[in-house]
C-alpha cells in the first residue's frame, strides 16, 4: 500500500507529471527538463528527486550531465496499472501534449 502512497503523491503535481510523460519518450538531461518545464534548476532538481524517491525514475551520470529515465522498478503490478491508466487518460490532454513525447 506504502508503494502506492509514494507514487501517487509524486504526481500529485503539474510539473512532476510533465517530467515523467516527457521521459516516457527516452532519456533525457536536466537541461532538456528544465527547458520543457520552464522552471529553476533547483525547483526542477527538486522534482527529480521526488520522483527519483518514488522510484519513478532513474539517473546516470555522464560527466557534467545528468540523465533521467523512467525506472524499470516502477513495474510493479500496482504502481504499473497506475501509470498505465495515468498514461492512457492523458494522452489527449493539450497541456500535456506540448511536451511531444506522449
Amino acid at each position: 500500500m506504502q508503494e502506492v502512497m509514494d507514487v501517487l503523491k509524486a504526481l500529485a503535481d503539474e510539473n512532476r507529471l510533465r517530467a515523467i510523460c516527457a521521459l516516457r519518450g527516452g532519456e533525457l538531461c536536466v537541461c532538456q527538463v528544465i527547458a520543457l518545464l520552464g522552471l529553476a534548476p533547483s525547483t526542477v532538481s527538486k522534482h527529480l528527486a521526488i520522483l527519483r524517491s518514488a522510484r519513478l525514475v532513474d539517473s546516470r551520470k555522464e560527466g557534467r550531465w545528468i540523465y533521467y529515465r523512467l525506472s524499470e522498478e516502477f513495474r510493479t503490478p500496482s504502481a504499473g496499472k497506475v501509470l498505465a491508466l495515468l498514461f492512457k487518460d492523458l494522452e489527449n490532454n493539450s497541456e500535456l501534449s506540448t511536451i511531444g513525447n506522449i
